[in-house]
């Protein structure tokens, strides 16, 4: 039998390590992927320590990665429109026979491998001048940004808006806001490197969120108008509080940070009034992820900067431990299997 490296986590004690495992065979509808690379993400991360735990697995074991790139290495059959050597992107999940959605690395075996298992219809072509690093990490961190922006936040241009935390989700949220032409752009973070990054990547102003004046400074940006959107990438209650204060009339507040405190407003009159909302968001559609691989590949979008670091797979510990804690405040840290 055919054996392949692949990182297993074990969700029941948290035991996170490299082996052995038997290499995967593709059945009907299905190809295998050489992976070329995998992201590491904020949700691994609480899958690892315990934060997040998976609906629908077997067993107790998992390997895990949702950002994934890669090669077509065999092709099960009744595939029709992929062919082995073709360079693909995998979405972060995909429908089960009962129609429930699943999460790769989370629901079922993910992207921390030598080799993974995709379904036909979770894969998109990518173009040969997009590197694998790159790739790999558009069906998450710009993916889910990017329906925050474009459809939860249905963001126009000429549109005040402001991005509270701008670590790997909020800083392409940034570069995406940017692109749709919102204006001005603001974002908080009480991180001045942070800050400072979300400037080089397309922000108006950077503003700390704990400086006594932070409102006063919204405001003042705004013209007094107040915001049209704002995002909360940072799923704390404070955040949510400042940016309910600084919304104005028909003001949205996005919620893609996630967090399990409530969430309440102080001045319910006050948001009935300005007839403004509270939206939730998560993750990504199918569509966005062929959108931006097609905004990629028109030269409108550059991910080159998202990718603060890469890693061979035997030190995928190490990788997790340098994302929680913002070790180098990285954007985005890759595997390279």
């Amino acid at each position: 039998m055919a054996t392949m490296r692949a990182a297993r986590l074990n969700i029941t004690d948290r035991t996170l390590k490299v082996t052995d495992v038997p290499k995967p065979i593709p059945e009907r509808g299905q190809v295998l992927v050489r992976v070329r690379a995998a992201g590491v993400c904020p949700s691994d991360v609480h899958l690892v320590e315990g934060g997040l735990f998976p609906l629908y697995l077997r067993g107790d074991t998992v390997t895990p990665g949702h950002e994934v790139s890669g090669e077509i290495t065999e092709v099960g059959p009744e595939v029709l429109g992929h062919q082995v050597g073709g360079r693909v992107a995998l979405q972060a999940g995909g429908h089960d026979r009962r129609g429930r959605l699943l999460t790769r690395g989370v629901d079922y075996d993910g992207g921390w491998a030598e080799y993974a298992l995709a379904d036909e219809d979770t894969l998109v072509p990518i173009p040969d001048e997009l590197p694998f690093e790159q790739a790999a990490i558009i069906p998450g961190a710009v993916s889910t940004a990017w329906a925050a922006v474009s459809t939860t936040g249905d963001v126009r241009a000429a549109q005040a808006v402001c991005v509270w935390g701008v670590g790997g989700l909020g800083v392409h949220a940034v570069q995406l806001l940017r692109m749709v032409g919102a204006a001005p752009i603001i974002t908080a973070d009480p991180d001045e490197s942070a800050r400072k990054r979300s400037l080089d990547h397309g922000a108006d102003e950077a503003l700390d969120p704990t400086a006594p004046d932070f409102l006063t400074r919204l405001g003042q940006l705004t013209h007094g108008r107040g915001l049209d959107v704002a995002f909360d990438f940072a799923g704390v209650p404070v955040v949510r509080e400042q940016a309910i204060r600084a919304l104005g009339e028909h003001g949205r507040l996005v919620l893609v940070g996630l967090t399990d405190k409530p969430l309440e407003v102080e001045d319910g009159t006050r948001f009935s009034y300005l007839r403004q909302q509270i939206l939730g968001h998560y993750g990504s559609e199918p569509e966005h992820v062929v959108e931006l691989v097609d905004l990629v590949r028109a030269g409108r979008l550059d991910f080159s900067r998202s990718i603060s670091d890469t890693f061979p797979l035997e030190r995928v510990p190490d990788a997790v431990e340098r994302l929680a804690g913002r070790i180098g405040s990285p954007i985005r840290l890759v595997l390279r299997p």
